[in-house]
C-alpha cells in the first residue's frame, strides 16, 4: 500500500525538527568561535543570483602574494556559517577559503535546483569572483563541502578544469540510486530532505513537481524522474573527472540513511585520478559534525592532509597511504586497503532452502530503524537496530539462520542476496535484513535494502538479485547469521497491494542463497 500525504507530512515534521536543531546549533557555535578576520560579501551567481558567502584569508594577506582558494558550498538547508570554524582553520595554515550558501535557500536568492546546472554555474561564479577579489592562486583551487556541498563540488569538479582538488564528504554518486534504490522509495529520507527544504528555502517548481510524483509513486514520471537525477549525479560525468584529473577524497558513513555507501564504492573504482574513500560507522554526515564544532576530527583533519598535498605540494604521506580507509562498526582503528575489490578476500554462500509463504501489508518486527538515531546509536554505542528473530511472527516474515560460526566473521563490503519470488499479485515490495544473532537469539542488524517490483504475472516465479547497503561489521564466533525478508519498513514507501503474499523458493536448477563478503582472518 502506499503511504498516505497524511503520513508524509507527520514523517516530514518530525524529521526536519532535528535538521533544524542541528541547523541552528551549526548556525551559532561555530560562529561564537570565529576569529574577526572573516568578512561576509555578496557574490553574484549564475544569472546574477545574490550568494551569501563568507571570506576567511590567512593573516596577514596583503595581496603581494598569492594561496591556494578552497571554496565550500553548503549543506542541504544550512545557513553560510556552517564552515566557519573549519574556514578559519585552513586560512590559518595558508588558504584563502570562500563559504558560500546554495541558491534557494537562506538569504541567497534563487530557487532550489538540487545541484542543477545553476548550482554547478554558481560554483564556478564563485571561482572567478575570489580569483577577482582576493589573493587567491588561479593554478591551487580545491572544493569540498558536506552532503548537498559534497555533491556539488564533485559536479563542479567535473565541469571547471581549474579546479585541481575535491574533498566530498557524505556525498552521493548516483542521486536516483540513493533515494530510490531497488525502485523503492526512500521515504524518511525523502521526507527529510523535502522538509528542510520547505522550512529553510526556496523549491523551485520542478523540484516541488519532482516531490510530488516520487511521493505519489507516479510511474508514468519514472523514466522523468530518472532522467532529472542522473543530470544532478556525478557518476554521469566519470569521464570528464577523470579527464580533468582533480584529485578526489570521498567520505562517507556505513549507515548513512540518505546517500548509501554503495554508489561511493562502485564511482570510487571508476575513478581514474589520485582517489581516496573513507568509510566509518554513523550516518549521514554525524562523522563529521564534530568538525564543524572545532573538535578533532578524523575527516577534517584528512580533508585538510588532502587539500595541503594537492593544492600547497606538501609531502604529507597521504598519496602514499592504502586509498581504502575502512573503520568497522565494531572495532575502533583503521583499515588499508590498495582497491574496493581488496576489502572482501572471500565470501561465505549461506542457502537459502525450502519454500515459505508471507502475507503482506503488515510490520513484522525486523525493521531498518529510524533515520539517524539509529545509525547514531551505533556510532556512539555500537547498539545498532535490535530484532528477537525466534519471535519474528513467520506469517509476515521468512526467516533463514545459518549454522553457528566457530570463529569470527568479518563482513567487509557488499552483501548480495538472490532468490525466487512468486507474488499473487503484480506489484510488491519487499525488504531483506541481514542479523547477527546471539546466544539469546537477539539479531543485531548488519545490514538492509528494499525492492519493488511492477507488472509480473500473478502466480510466475521471477528472481531477485539484491545488494544490501554495503557495512563493515564483525560476527563473534559462536554466533550465527541470519537472513529476513518482510514487506513493510518505516524507511521506505512498500507497494503491496492488499492481501499479496510472496512465496520464496530455491529451485534445483537456480538455487537461493545470500552471499556474505568477508575479510581474512
Amino acid at each position: 500500500m502506499g503511504t498516505s500525504r497524511k503520513a508524509l507530512r507527520t514523517t516530514a515534521v518530525g524529521a526536519v525538527s532535528a535538521t533544524l536543531i542541528a541547523g541552528s546549533a551549526l548556525g551559532l557555535a561555530p560562529a561564537a568561535q570565529a576569529s574577526g578576520a572573516v568578512r561576509f560579501v555578496d557574490i553574484a551567481g549564475d544569472g546574477g543570483t545574490v550568494l551569501k558567502a563568507n571570506v576567511a584569508t590567512p593573516q596577514g594577506a596583503d595581496g603581494t602574494r598569492r594561496y591556494p582558494l578552497v571554496v565550500l558550498p553548503t549543506s542541504w538547508g544550512l545557513p553560510q556559517v556552517e564552515y566557519l570554524t573549519q574556514a578559519q582553520r585552513l586560512a590559518d595554515s595558508g588558504y584563502v577559503v570562500v563559504a558560500y550558501n546554495v541558491r534557494g535557500f537562506w538569504q541567497s536568492g534563487g530557487e532550489i535546483e538540487v545541484a542543477g546546472p545553476p548550482d554547478i554555474a554558481d560554483a564556478s561564479k564563485v571561482i572567478d569572483w575570489a580569483l577577482a577579489n582576493t589573493p587567491s592562486d588561479s593554478r591551487h583551487i580545491g572544493m569540498a563541502g558536506v552532503s548537498y556541498g559534497a555533491g556539488i563540488s564533485l559536479l563542479a569538479a567535473a565541469h571547471d578544469k581549474r579546479i585541481k582538488a575535491v574533498a566530498s564528504l557524505s556525498g552521493w554518486s548516483d542521486l536516483i540510486g540513493s533515494i530510490y534504490s531497488g525502485r523503492t522509495q526512500h521515504l524518511q529520507a525523502a521526507a527529510l530532505l523535502d522538509g528542510a527544504a520547505t522550512l529553510t528555502g526556496r523549491e523551485s517548481p520542478e523540484v516541488r513537481q519532482v516531490f510530488n510524483d516520487f511521493y505519489a509513486s507516479n510511474l508514468a514520471k519514472e523514466q522523468e524522474l530518472i532522467a532529472w537525477g542522473k543530470k544532478r549525479s556525478p557518476a554521469t560525468y566519470l569521464d570528464q573527472l577523470n579527464r580533468n584529473g582533480a584529485a578526489i577524497m570521498l567520505a562517507n558513513a556505513w549507515g548513512d540513511t540518505i546517500f548509501p555507501v554503495n554508489g561511493y564504492a562502485d564511482f570510487y573504482e571508476k575513478l581514474k585520478v589520485p582517489k581516496r574513500v573513507e568509510l566509518r560507522p554513523g550516518d549521514h554526515a554525524t562523522a563529521e559534525l564534530p568538525g564543524l564544532f572545532g573538535l578533532p576530527n578524523d575527516v577534517w583533519g584528512d580533508t585538510q592532509r588532502w587539500l595541503d598535498h594537492y593544492l600547497k605540494g606538501v609531502d604529507n604521506g597521504i598519496d602514499r597511504e592504502q586509498p581504502v580507509q575502512l573503520k568497522s562498526r565494531s572495532t575502533d582503528g583503521y583499515e588499508g586497503y590498495p582497491d574496493w575489490k581488496s576489502v572482501a578476500a572471500t565470501s561465505r554462500k549461506i542457502d537459502l532452502a525450502g519454500t515459505t509463504t508471507i502475507h503482506a501489508n503488515v510490520d513484522s518486527g525486523a525493521d531498518g530503524g529510524v533515520i539517524f538515531l539509529s545509525s547514531i546509536l551505533d556510532q556512539v554505542a555500537r547498539v545498532p537496530p535490535i530484532a528477537s528473530i525466534p519471535l519474528l511472527p513467520r506469517r509476515w516474515a521468512a526467516v533463514w539462520q545459518s549454522q553457528k560460526s566457530a570463529t569470527a566473521q568479518r563482513i567487509r563490503g557488499t552483501v548480495r542476496l538472490h532468490t525466487t519470488v512468486t507474488g499473487t499479485k503484480e506489484s510488491g515490495t519487499l525488504v531483506a535484513y541481514l542479523y547477527d544473532v546471539g546466544p539469546l537469539g537477539l539479531g543485531k542488524l548488519v545490514s538492509n535494502a528494499p525492492y519493488t517490483w511492477y507488472g509480473q504475472t500473478p502466480g510466475q516465479p521471477f528472481g531477485v538479485d539484491l545488494e544490501l547497503f554495503s557495512t563493515a561489521y564483525d560476527v563473534p564466533a559462536g554466533h550465527r547469521l541470519a537472513l529476513v525478508v518482510d514487506t513493510v519498513d518505516p524507511l521506505y514507501i512498500e507497494h503491496n497491494p492488499s492481501g499479496a503474499q510472496l512465496t520464496f523458493s530455491s529451485p534445483t536448477d537456480d538455487p537461493s542463497y545470500v552471499s556474505v563478503p568477508l575479510r581474512e582472518q
